[in-house]
């Protein structure tokens, strides 16, 4: 899929296309990816609950199992997140992932065709994909890091004038800037 918006015509051409009855939950859970790239089976559900509120969660993953064995849907599993489903499909792209947040973003492969990268040793192995995950800060969660703390030192060695800064909210700031208290690491 290349990102476009789908309408429940072509969603119901591409149910049929995969060999797939055409059912409401199937056709909703297709709806609700579109507005949800890389989403857990709890948000789809949510979202889908909103336009068919007898589905059930266990509805949802077996119409998400049906769709990914279809090739329609695509399931990533980033470390420690829950499995996220997207559109996107038949590409071989790659994820960045926000190692505070979760935020999922699309990479393009990342060089040449599929599968991308080429394993020193296949081990025997025809390699047809490389799933590649990047780690890192998203824009939000960089921007929120750097911005300083309430009553925060903004520079300087502090009126101790030594190598800590006493904030106002009982913490300090060592020599390199970094709060004993109040910010998560």
């Amino acid at each position: 899929m290349n990102g476009s918006v789908t309408t429940t015509s072509d969603s119901t051409d591409r149910l049929r296309a995969a060999g797939l009855r055409v059912t409401a939950p199937r056709l909703a859970v297709l709806d609700s990816l579109e507005g949800l790239p890389h989403a857990s089976a709890d948000a789809v559900f949510a979202r889908v609950a909103l336009g068919l509120p007898g589905t059930s969660l266990q509805a949802v993953y077996g119409v998400l199992a049906a769709l990914t064995g279809a090739g329609l849907v695509r399931r990533i599993e980033p470390a420690g997140s829950a499995a996220l489903y997207e559109l996107r499909t038949g590409d071989n792209h790659h994820h960045v992932v926000c190692s505070v947040c979760g935020t999922v973003a699309d990479v393009d492969c990342v060089v040449g065709h599929a599968p991308c990268l080429t394993p020193s040793n296949d081990s025997g192995f025809t390699v047809q994909t490389a799933e590649v995950t990047f780690w890192g800060l998203c824009p939000a969660c960089r921007d929120a890091e750097d911005a300083p703390l309430d009553g925060e030192a903004t520079g300087g060695t502090g009126a101790t004038g030594g190598a800590g800064a006493t904030l106002g909210t009982g913490a300090t700031v060592d020599a390199t800037g970094l709060a004993d208290a109040g910010r998560a690491s």
